[in-house]
């Protein structure tokens, strides 16, 4: 039998990936209940490679103790893309199918000033620009509601 492949989620962080695992399924029953595989196979590791363009490869072996959990792969390089794949491995089966290559670039702190300041600057545009606005309104300069009589005209 083979083990795999597991369902993996990725996002990124400042310098890091973050790595969300989840087993797969076992079809084993026992007394109706759907055993997961830590159940079958007590000792179960999970491995993740990563890949960058430029063909690095960095492989991290962990003991698994959940069906669903997470881990952080850190020390990247920001803005830079990193592709994952993960395997899950038993004491008594090393037949495993990895799971598909998932792909992220890691974030960096200019790219998250650069929100910071678009977002603070368009507020800031906003705001002058609803002043200028409300002070045109309160000249009289636009939406004038009163007619000026004739002999002023």
């Amino acid at each position: 039998a083979f083990l795999g492949p597991p369902e993996v989620n990725i996002s990124s962080c400042l310098n890091c990936i973050n790595v969300t695992i989840k087993l797969p399924t076992s079809h084993l029953r026992k007394n109706e209940k759907l055993w997961s595989l830590i159940d079958i196979y007590e000792d179960l590791d999970y491995g993740i490679t990563l890949k960058t363009l430029d063909g690095d490869h960095k492989r991290l072996h962990k003991k698994m103790t959940e069906e669903i959990f997470s881990t952080v792969i850190e020390e990247l390089y920001p803005n830079r893309n990193y592709c994952v794949s993960v395997m899950v491995t038993a004491s008594l089966n090393k037949n495993s199918i990895p799971s598909a290559w998932k792909c992220v670039t890691t974030d960096s702190v200019a790219q998250q000033d650069y929100y910071t300041v678009a977002v603070t600057g368009a507020i800031c545009f906003s705001l002058i620009l609803a002043g200028a606005l409300k002070c045109m309104h309160a000249g009289g300069y636009i939406l004038q509601k009163n007619v000026l009589p004739r002999s002023l005209v």
